[in-house]
C-alpha cells in the first residue's frame, strides 16, 4: 500500500497541471469569441410599422385601341389623284382637305349642266308667257279650248325639265366638291392608302382617321371581378416608357367570353397619345375601388430571399445593442416608398429600417439614435 502512494501522487500533479495548461489555454479564445460575439454586425435605425390608408386597386392587362376611327375614301369615280395633302401622324381638323383628284372633266360637265339649266329657265319663261296669254284670250273664241290647252301642256313641261335641269346641276356641283377629300372630324391620320396619280374607284379607303385623337384601354378582367366594376371609376394606365396615364372607365361590356371567361372595360384615355400611347400597345393598368387602411414600413425593411419576404425585428436595446430576429412576412399594396405588411408583424414592432439585406438571423446590430 504505502508503494503506490507515491505513483498516484505524480500521476495526480500530472493531471492537475495539464488541467491547468488547457484552461490557460482556453480563456485567450473564450475571451476572443465573447468580443467577437460582442462587436455588431451593422449600425442601424429602427422603425415602427405605421398605419395609413391605402388605396385598393384591381390590376388588369390589355390593349390601347383608337376610341372611334373613320374611313375616308373616295365618291368619284375614274378621276385621276392630282394631290395627296396628308400623311399618317398629322393632326387634322375638320374639312380640312387631304386629296384632290383632278377635276377637269367634272368642271366641263357642270358648265354644261349649267348652260342646260338656263336653257330650260327660257323654255319655261316662253311656255308661261304663251301659256298666259292663251288663258287670256281663251274666252273670245279665238283658241279652241284644246289650244289653250296644249299651251297649259307645255308650260308643265318646260316647268318639268327646269327641275331636271337643277338636279343635273346639283349633282355635278356636287362631284365636283367630291373632288376634294376632307377631313370628317378633327383626330390624327392613322393610315393612309392614297397613292398620287391612281385612279379611285367609289368607295375606295384612302385614309384612316382617329377620331378626335382619342384612345381607349381595353382592359380584360374575370368574371368574378367584373361585379366590382362600373362606369366612371378611376383608373391608372402604366405606359412602356413608364408614366403613368389618368383615365375613367366608360362602358363594362355586356357578356363575357365563353372560352377565356373573361370580360372587356373600355377605359377613356384622354390625352393619351401625347403621354407616349399608341394603338395596338399592350399595358398594364389598375382600376382603383377605395381605400382601405394598413401597416406599411419603408420599402428597404422588407428583404426579398428565397423567394419570401422577409423583416429582421429588434428584441430590447441594452448598452445601444440588440439582437435581430429574421420574421416572415406577407407584403400587399405599394405606395410610394411604402410597402403593406399583412402579417408577421405587430404595430408594437421594431424593425430595421435599412441595411436588412446585409444582416443574418440573429446577429447583433447598434442601434443609432
Amino acid at each position: 500500500m504505502t508503494r503506490t502512494h507515491p505513483a498516484r501522487a505524480a500521476l495526480a500533479a500530472a493531471a492537475a497541471l495539464l488541467a491547468a495548461a488547457l484552461h490557460a489555454q482556453d480563456k485567450p479564445a473564450a475571451k476572443a469569441d465573447a468580443r467577437a460575439a460582442a462587436k455588431p454586425a451593422l449600425t442601424v435605425t429602427l422603425v415602427q410599422p405605421q398605419a395609413r390608408e391605402l388605396p385598393l386597386a384591381l390590376a388588369a392587362n390589355g390593349t390601347v385601341a383608337a376610341w372611334q376611327e373613320a374611313v375616308l375614301g373616295a365618291e368619284v369615280n375614274g378621276l385621276r389623284l392630282a394631290e395627296v395633302r396628308a400623311e399618317v401622324g398629322d393632326r387634322v381638323r375638320r374639312g380640312q382637305v387631304l386629296a384632290v383628284f383632278n377635276a377637269d372633266t367634272v368642271a366641263a360637265d357642270l358648265a354644261q349642266a349649267k348652260a342646260a339649266l338656263a336653257e330650260a329657265e327660257a323654255t319655261l319663261a316662253e311656255a308661261r308667257a304663251n301659256a298666259a296669254r292663251a288663258q287670256s284670250i281663251a274666252g273670245s273664241g279665238a283658241l279652241s279650248a284644246q289650244q289653250v290647252a296644249q299651251y297649259a301642256t307645255a308650260e308643265a313641261t318646260a316647268q318639268a325639265r327646269l327641275e331636271q335641269a337643277r338636279a343635273q346641276e346639283r349633282a355635278q356641283t356636287l362631284r365636283l366638291a367630291h373632288t376634294r377629300v376632307t377631313a370628317s372630324d378633327d383626330g390624327v391620320i392613322s393610315a393612309r392608302s392614297a397613292t398620287l396619280g391612281a385612279v379611285a374607284g367609289p368607295g375606295q379607303e384612302l385614309f384612316r382617321l382617329i377620331r378626335k385623337a382619342r384612345l381607349e384601354w381595353r382592359g380584360e378582367v374575370t368574371a368574378a371581378e367584373l361585379h366590382r366594376l362600373k362606369p366612371g371609376l378611376p383608373v391608372r394606365v402604366s405606359t412602356p416608357g413608364g408614366a403613368v396615364v389618368e383615365g375613367r372607365v366608360r362602358t363594362v361590356a355586356p357578356t363575357v367570353d365563353a372560352t377565356t371567361r373573361s370580360a372587356i372595360v373600355y377605359v377613356d384615355l384622354p390625352q393619351a397619345m401625347d403621354k407616349g400611347l399608341k394603338p395596338g400597345m399592350f399595358a398594364r393598368g389598375e382600376f382603383v375601388l377605395g381605400a382601405a387602411p394598413g401597416l406599411t414600413l419603408p420599402q428597404d425593411a422588407v428583404v426579398l430571399r428565397d423567394g419570401f419576404a422577409w423583416a429582421y425585428r429588434a428584441g430590447p436595446v441594452a448598452n445601444g445593442q440588440a439582437r435581430v430576429t429574421r420574421v416572415k412576412v406577407e407584403t400587399g399594396r405599394r405606395v410610394d416608398d411604402r410597402v403593406e405588411v399583412r402579417s408577421g408583424l405587430a404595430a408594437a414592432d421594431r424593425v430595421v429600417a435599412s441595411g436588412a439585406a446585409f444582416l443574418a438571423d440573429g446577429d447583433t446590430v447598434k442601434v443609432a439614435p
